[in-house]
């Protein structure tokens, strides 16, 4: 069985199924409710991830001893992490949806080989066609009734490397919970003797928790997100079946079609740059209707995420509007973690959902000014302190309406995913870290993949992104001349 891509030949060499392995522990049925915080993801797009790495071995070393270490470790992890083998259902009887690990489920695991260049696809700066990477992205099953939380696809590039692609449901999980799942599979392969039959000691870190009673929702926060989620998908997406007990995907479809992928690092000193550019620009050209202190008053510092998205969003909003004239109006929204912002605080190693998303308080038309970096720096501050000051606020309704009247208004919405505090570049399963993580699903939005610079640049972060061919162009130069020495 073999698929093609471009010039991408893609061979399936088996498709499995992997569970947790038979003890006690796993012959259990365990059901998990979900949380506001999770109900918002419910038909979300899945998040989907490539971790690429080097192996210059003979195919039959990968095959006879990484695979079936990477296949043992994984079920062994699952035991671990028991409800991410199971499905997200919708009970008849129940007003919302659940996570369910029955005995025997397990997450379903590609094999395949590839011909593609892997130099090629380790590439920086250099933009490739954005299909490519769906070649080594495996499919999440969703169907109207359940849907998977996982999926996995290991791709061998013979005598180069190979990658693990993976799709999780956002229902079920959130960055960093993701990321910490991967942390566990790979800590788990690397200490894995092989033929051995016991499982290692999990790191204490890696450790997942999961009860959904530390997230307090007494005002049923989730049964008005559902309801509210379902109008405005309903006016999205008016030809798709919107049944209300419907968990199947809704079509926020890849687009790939004229679309380049291509990875961008910003250094320490680049953000050094900008944020003296910011900073000694920041009351130059005060913000209409923004007569706060606190804002109009250069902070002494700024963070690496306020300085690395304000600089890359006005360049993606400068080179859409060089392209595509008419589009100008743009505005930015984040999802921020809430572990510590909750009252109590939830445990750091809580798996599921706990962020929550946030609109920046700038003008869409800031982002195409002449010192659009300026003011959207200085939103994107704005909202991040408040968000530190205030926690976080609850459901708001009106966050609904603010998204659709934008909309109308002809705003892009830019989106990030991804953090440069996760770590994926230290992920090693024992043959090394990653040479590349591409986050594959920012192909389904105007989105920023965030990360922590791969070379080990400390301070430094890189951002993937997907773009129109022309504007892609226009983005490199922009990024470019904005990082010169004045």
């Amino acid at each position: 069985m073999a698929s093609s891509n471009n010039n991408i030949s893609i061979k399936i060499i088996d498709k499995c199924r992997v569970s947790p392995p038979p003890a006690p522990s796993t012959d259990v049925t365990v059901s998990l409710p979900l949380t506001f915080f999770d109900l918002f993801w419910v038909r979300f797009h899945p998040v989907e991830r490539v971790f690429f790495y080097k192996l210059h071995s003979p195919p039959s070393f990968f095959i006879e001893h990484v695979l079936p270490k990477l296949k043992t470790s994984l079920s062994l992890t699952l035991q671990h992490f028991l409800p991410l083998a199971g499905n997200l259902l919708w009970p008849s009887h129940s007003d919302k949806p659940i996570l369910q690990y029955n005995p025997g489920d397990g997450v379903s695991l590609l094999i395949a080989e590839s011909d593609a260049d892997f130099s090629h696809l380790l590439g920086y700066n250099s933009p490739r066609e954005a299909s490519e990477t769906r070649c080594f992205v495996p499919e999440l099953e969703t169907l109207e009734s359940r849907a998977a939380l996982m999926s996995l696809q290991i791709t061998l590039f013979p005598n180069s490397g190979f990658s693990i692609g993976i799709s999780t449901h956002h229902a079920a999980l959130d960055g960093k919970s993701s990321t910490m799942f991967i942390k566990a599979w790979a800590s788990i392969c690397q200490s894995l003797e092989e033929e051995q039959e016991e499982s290692p000691t999990l790191v204490r870190e890696f450790e997942p928790f999961f009860d959904r009673e530390v997230i307090k929702d007494p005002k049923d926060f989730g049964l008005l997100l559902l309801n509210h989620w379902s109008d405005v998908m309903s006016k999205m997406f008016p030809d798709e079946n919107n049944i209300k007990k419907s968990l199947k995907i809704l079509p926020f479809e890849p687009k790939v079609k004229d679309s380049v992928r291509a990875t961008f690092k910003l250094a320490r000193s680049d953000l050094e740059k900008v944020k003296k550019k910011v900073l000694s620009n920041w009351n130059s050209n005060v913000n209409n209707g923004d007569d706060e202190e606190s804002t109009n008053t250069p902070p002494s510092t700024l963070s690496t995420f306020v300085l690395t998205c304000s600089y890359v969003l006005v360049c993606i909003a400068k080179a859409i509007n060089g392209v595509f004239k008419e589009r100008q109006k743009f505005g930015f929204a984040f999802t921020g973690d809430c572990r510590k912002r909750l009252e109590p605080p939830i445990p750091e190693n809580y798996c599921g959902n706990c962020v929550w998303g946030n609109f920046v308080d700038a003008k869409p038309e800031d982002y195409v000014k002449e010192n659009g970096v300026v003011l959207v720096a200085k939103g994107i501050y704005k909202t991040t302190k408040m968000l530190g000051i205030e926690g976080f606020r609850g459901v708001e309704a009106s966050a609904f309406d603010k998204y659709m009247n934008m909309a109308k208004e002809g705003v892009e919405i830019l989106g990030i995913a991804g953090s440069n505090r996760f770590g994926v570049y230290g992920i090693d399963f024992g043959w090394g870290k990653p040479e590349k993580v591409e986050i594959a699903s920012i192909d389904r939005g105007l989105t920023m993949g965030l990360a922590e610079n791969s070379d080990g640049n400390e301070g430094g972060v890189e951002v993937g992104l997907v773009l129109n061919k022309q504007v892609m162009d226009l983005f490199r130069t922009l990024f470019r001349e904005g990082l010169e020495d004045d």
